[in-house]
């Protein structure tokens, strides 16, 4: 794996090899932090605003201090110029800092990091593996983009042990829910579908922004609770995330799926495309 050069910690820009962070730090210990994933292109952050308010609000829930603005989008120009990248995927993470070895937060600030790395492209098409594992709909963690996240680490490694890029989870009601970088859209019955919210799935930028760009373009949407079971007769199906836009998926379970070649699954594509050109944040 090759590292960048250079990460933002607390403030300045500091040599990757020279970096440290406390073993006390309660993200490396009970996973007790929030992150955002976005993009970087031509040397400028994508939508930083709608990710600064998502971190905003994770922060809130679980009680970290947020950053300013200002402070959130000087660290990403910093440390995407400082690695001398154009397209990269950045990082960024906020943790309640030093605290006991149990649960108990400490007084100690919030640790703040900001990583880069180069933006790999994904293949033309994914294909997924509904993972055994459940989403709790009514968890604490709904709706905050945690760092604790062990449960999808071991969803997606048993996605990949299967042949499959990604894993999909159902609810405790056997709901249709998400991915575990992802938020899934289907088309069933010559009709685009996604999770509510209320699934507890992950409130996605590029969710939110297909939607807005399915609206612009005249492509009803609708969000509504489905049996997990539709992944077996669904006509189509794609994935969104920052790093993925709108990714087809070719199959589930090793059941073919049209791919790029999906009629709805093309007129989506193209909507986001058209509605997000020339947009750093829109």
């Amino acid at each position: 794996m090759n590292l960048p050069s250079f990460i933002w910690l607390n403030g300045r820009i500091i040599s990757t090899a020279e970096a440290r962070i406390s073993p006390f730090d309660h993200g490396f210990l009970v996973g007790d932090g929030v992150f955002e994933t976005l993009v970087a292109r031509n040397g400028k952050p994508f939508t930083p605003t709608r990710h600064w308010q998502r971190l905003v609000a994770s922060c809130n829930s679980m009680g970290i201090t947020p950053p300013a603005f200002n402070t959130y989008l000087s660290a990403i120009h910093e440390v995407v110029q400082a690695n001398g990248l154009q397209d990269a995927r950045v990082r960024v993470t906020l943790t309640s800092g030093d605290g006991p070895l149990g649960s108990d937060r400490g007084d100690s600030p919030a640790t703040m990091t900001v990583a880069v790395t180069v933006l790999k492209p994904w293949p033309p098409t994914e294909t997924a593996a509904v993972t055994p594992w459940r989403r709790n709909e009514r968890g604490a963690l709904v709706g905050i983009k945690s760092t604790s996240y062990a449960e999808n680490a071991r969803a997606l490694a048993l996605a990949h042990a299967q042949g499959a890029g990604e894993a999909l989870f159902a609810n405790t009601c056997d709901e249709l829910c998400e991915g575990t970088g992802t938020n899934i859209f289907v088309v069933a019955n010559g009709r685009v579908q996604t999770p509510p919210l209320s699934s507890g799935c992950l409130a996605g930028v590029t969710r939110a922004l297909t939607l807005e760009a399915c609206q612009a373009a005249g492509i009803t949407v609708e969000e509504i609770a489905l049996p997990i079971t539709i992944l077996q007769t669904c006509e189509e199906a794609f994935l969104t995330s920052s790093t993925r836009d709108v990714h087809p998926l070719e199959g589930i379970d090793q059941r073919m799926m049209p791919g790029v070649d999906g009629q709805f699954t093309q007129r989506v594509a193209q909507a986001f495309r058209d509605y997000v050109v020339g947009r750093d944040d829109p």
